[in-house]
Parts: C-alpha cells; sequence; structure tokens
C-alpha cells in the first residue's frame, strides 16, 4: 500500500495542498510521463475531476509541484536569518541548511532532474521563481560583501557562480549516490560517508571564498 494522506475538513487551501502533497510524490517517483493522476486522486483521497478543477492537467500540475518545491527551499533559505550572522557563520549555515535540504528532502532532487529533463518548460515563465531567485542571490551577495568588509573573504567572487557552487557539492554527491557506491566502491550514504561529505562541503566552499594572505 502506498502512502495516502488522512482526511482532512475539505476546503479549497486544504484541497489544494492535498493535491499537490500526492503529485510530489508520485511525480518524484514516476517523473512527468510516468505518473499517474489516478494514483495522484488514490493517495490524496480527492477525485480525479477536482484534481483537473484545481489544476487543469497532469502537466499544469507538476509545473505547480516544481514551483512548490523551489519555493519551500528558497524561502527556508530566507528564513535563516543570516543577514544578522557575521560573514563566515552565515556562509557556513548557509552551506549546513542546503546540504541537510537536499539530504532530507529527496524529491527535490528527484523533481529538479525530471524538469531539467523537460528544458525547464514548466517554470521557464515563472516570474514568482525568478523573484525568489533574484533574492536568494541577493542574500549571498550580501554575505560576500560584509565578508570582504570585514577582511574574511576575498574580493571579486561573483555570487550567482557561488550560489551554483554551493547547490552543487551536495545535489552531485546526493544525485549520484547509487553510480557513485559502484564506481567508488563505498556506500555514500553510509553514516560516516555523509558525515565526511558535509565537512568537506563546507570546507570546499570556505577555502574559495576566503581571504587570500598577502
Amino acid at each position: 500500500m502506498g502512502e495516502k494522506f488522512p482526511f482532512r475538513a475539505r476546503n479549497p487551501d486544504n484541497t489544494r495542498q492535498l493535491i499537490l502533497d500526492a503529485a510530489r510524490i508520485e511525480f518524484a517517483k514516476a517523473g512527468l510521463s510516468g505518473a499517474r493522476v489516478d494514483k495522484i486522486a488514490e493517495t490524496s483521497g480527492v477525485n480525479k475531476r477536482m484534481i483537473y478543477h484545481y489544476f487543469g492537467g497532469k502537466e499544469l500540475l507538476f509545473a505547480a509541484v516544481v514551483e512548490a518545491a523551489y519555493m519551500d527551499i528558497r524561502s527556508q533559505e530566507q528564513a535563516l536569518g543570516l543577514d544578522g550572522l557575521a560573514p563566515s557563520e552565515a556562509m557556513r549555515l548557509l552551506l549546513d541548511f542546503t546540504w541537510k535540504y537536499h539530504l532530507q528532502n529527496p524529491a527535490f532532487i528527484t523533481l529538479v532532474n525530471s524538469e531539467n529533463l523537460h528544458q525547464a518548460r514548466h517554470i521557464e515563465g515563472n516570474r514568482q521563481l525568478r523573484k525568489l531567485q533574484k533574492a536568494y542571490v541577493g542574500m549571498v551577495e550580501g554575505i560576500l560583501q560584509r565578508g570582504v568588509a570585514s577582511g574574511e573573504f576575498r574580493q571579486g567572487i561573483d555570487a550567482v557562480q557561488l550560489c551554483i557552487s554551493i547547490a552543487a557539492v551536495s545535489f552531485y554527491y546526493l544525485n549520484n549516490r547509487y553510480t557513485g557506491r559502484v564506481l567508488f566502491g563505498f556506500d555514500f550514504m553510509n553514516k560516516n560517508a555523509l558525515l565526511a561529505r558535509r565537512q568537506f562541503n563546507t570546507q570546499t566552499i570556505m577555502r574559495m571564498v576566503a581571504a587570500r594572505p598577502d
């Protein structure tokens, strides 16, 4: 038996969220082409007619799920309160958050992979996501500027490239955990391996941004 959500009193917001939660599971498991609206209806406890009423179809539902996935990580990053921390502390906290988020939300990785297979067509015109991404880059840029001013970070770091690197050091490792286990010969998800990777990620990025000695 698959995961099934408990009954909740029906109202538009609850119903929409039930559908999104069930769809996230189904799309993460089967991708857009393999996902079944019947399964989403069964898991959510919402009939197919209501799913089409709220989202208009499987493609639009997938777009909503991907949007929600990005909005979740971006909103949690903004809630970290990094602007009030010392630059190095803020950067370490962001690195730690990113690693833990990717580790604890494997559906995010599979959904991003799926959207990349579709060449990002479901989010291409999404202004809200671009606005959130711009805010995220601005937050990282602010940390960098404060770090340069305090002497902790070097000048000339591209905030966009740094954002990509912060995501990449955890995303790639977790995304390739199965092929990596075979090719490198160790269990990527072993407790000690995860701890070593977390430490490596932090050391790598912190050395990348650190001020160079005169």
